[in-house]
């Protein structure tokens, strides 16, 4: 069962004002789902989203910030509200890149990315459908680190984007799993995809009084001050 196209086209309005999004629920089109903590967002999360759409052929890329409080590998340092109004400030002005707030609030027995490719299968019936992930991922994929990693594969097309120090292609012929369903679906990017601004240095610069704005989208440091974001690093 598919979810109604009129419900959802309301709200990826309501997240995305004055973007074309009719336009993602054509037929054939292609969109990625880049999920990250965007704690904050950076001009390298910007940068890959775009630069995987512009190779990869893809129409849209839809920024999936990960669910909050009940996260259990990390500790995020803002609040929700402030991670989604950051991404809105950073993708105001560019027409690919499409907030979508599923993961903030999927049931935590839900969370894995097996499920999110499945609900957004039922969104997007009509679309190809690709998750944009990091090789290390891919890594933690062969190390049999991901829940519900066959069923993922098996039923998924995959960016990948290169890392420094990973082969890409021996870690999936290293994989059983990986291997067994290497048909063309996964799809490597390993040239000129490295760009290493993370969220925590910017968050630590600002912890301690450095100078981070030309690091993120202008909006999204002055949202950081007027909000007093980012002064202490929770452990």
């Amino acid at each position: 069962m598919t979810i109604s196209q009129e419900k959802m086209v309301d709200y990826y309005r309501s997240l995305n004002p004055n973007k074309n999004i009719e336009d993602l629920f054509k037929e054939d089109v292609r969109i990625g789902f880049y999920g990250s903590s965007f704690d904050p967002i950076t001009h390298a999360h910007l940068w890959v989203a775009a630069t995987v759409a512009h190779r990869k052929k893809l129409d849209f890329v839809i920024l999936l910030p990960s669910i909050g409080e009940a996260r259990r590998d990390k500790v995020l340092q803002t609040q929700d509200k402030h991670r989604e109004e950051m991404v809105k400030l950073a993708i105001v002005n560019k027409k690919k890149l499409i907030l979508d707030t599923y993961e903030m609030n999927v049931r935590p027995e839900r969370q894995y990315t097996y499920y999110t490719m499945e609900h957004f299968k039922k969104v997007f019936p009509k679309a190809e459908l690709f998750f944009i992930m990091g090789a290390d991922l891919l890594v933690d994929i062969k190390d049999g680190k991901w829940t519900m990693d066959e069923e993922l594969i098996k039923h998924n097309q995959f960016i990948v984007m290169g890392r420094k120090g990973i082969n890409m292609t021996e870690t999936i012929a290293e994989s059983p799993l990986l291997r067994n369903y290497d048909d063309g679906r996964f799809h490597l990017m390993d040239k000129g995809i490295v760009m290493e601004i993370s969220s925590t240095y910017i968050r630590e610069e600002i912890a301690s009084g450095g100078e981070a704005d030309s690091l993120l989208p202008d909006a999204c440091y002055e949202y950081i001050k007027e909000h007093g974001l980012y002064k202490e690093i929770k452990r």
